[in-house]
């Protein structure tokens, strides 16, 4: 609440007029005040999961920079997919923004279901996951071929982080295709980064991927057959939340739940992103300029 100051030979009038605003005319700022934060004026904090792939990088900063211009402190975790749910369900994160289904996270949603708030509504609805090449490895356009491509690739498939549900389906689809291969553990930049490597010098590499994703429109790749149906069809993108996140954050979780983003929209953003880390500035500048150039979109979440 802000209070007029008065000058020092107007000292009564300053104290009437202090009185009048702390009983009338700033009752209206206090509860705009009160309305985001605690009785004590203080912000509402929203302790957010991030994990380290562009997509997430992309969102959980664009959803700060909105949460935050709305009066809200957003804390960031980074953890790994396994660790957000468990924390979720112990209510040490109040949300994660990032769940694919029906396939990639079913193992997180029949364990945790009964715990944690998994959305019915969905951000993204066209999300495709799979195995990729370089497009110049002709000869191998089904995961079926893999096998005969052992000696090359090094009975190898590049993954990222441990725990996250690709990583999981990808390690059953090893076993229903009867690969020879073992998944290779690291992160999702290192994953791009060897994946950018192989394609500079020409060399086989094989690595889950998935859209939405920038690096499809930086670099020659193509999806893998899966006659097995290991990866299903198109995913579908949704957030999960604590019990009592609702009620907590009314506001907050009727802006998520209206949340929408297609192909251009999420590869702009991520597009922004990177390029504000090309150019030695944080994820959030980005989506800082990627919020003030979309304006009117973000208006149709929030209104």
């Amino acid at each position: 609440m802000s209070y007029f100051k008065k000058g020092v030979s107007f000292i009564l009038i300053g104290v009437l007029v202090v009185l009048l605003t702390a009983c009338g005319g700033g009752s209206q700022a206090s509860e705009q005040e009160s309305e985001n934060g605690n009785e004590n004026g203080e912000k509402q904090t929203i302790d957010m999961g991030q994990i380290s792939w562009a997509e997430n990088i992309a969102v959980t900063n664009m959803w700060k920079v909105i949460l935050e211009d709305k009066g809200y402190e957003v804390n960031f975790h980074l953890l790994d997919m396994g660790t957000q749910m468990k924390a979720l369900a112990e209510d040490e994160l109040d949300i994660n923004l990032e769940v694919w289904l029906p396939i990639q996270d079913k193992e997180y949603l029949e364990r945790y279901q009964d715990e944690v708030n998994f959305s019915e509504e969905t951000w993204y609805d066209n999300a495709k996951v799979g195995l990729v090449v370089p497009t110049y490895m002709e000869d191998v356009n089904s995961i079926e071929d893999l096998n005969d491509y052992k000696d090359e690739l090094n009975g190898e498939i590049t993954g990222f982080d441990p725990g996250a549900g690709t990583m999981l389906v990808t390690e059953d689809l090893i076993e229903e295709y009867e690969l020879d291969y073992v998944l290779i553990s690291s992160s999702e930049p290192a994953m791009i980064t060897a994946l950018a490597e192989a394609i500079k010098d020409e060399k086989p590499i094989v690595a889950p991927l998935w859209n939405p994703h920038r690096v499809f429109s930086e670099m020659d790749l193509k999806y893998l057959d899966d006659p097995l149906n290991i990866y299903g069809e198109a995913e579908k993108i949704h957030h999960a939340t604590r019990q009592g996140f609702v009620e907590d954050f009314p506001e907050v979780s009727d802006w998520i739940k209206n949340w929408k983003m297609d192909d251009e929209a999420i590869g702009s953003l991520m597009s922004a992103v990177n390029e504000a880390e090309e150019a030695g500035e944080e994820p959030i500048d980005g989506a800082r300029t990627w919020v003030e150039e979309n304006e009117e979109l973000v208006n149709e979440w929030i209104e």
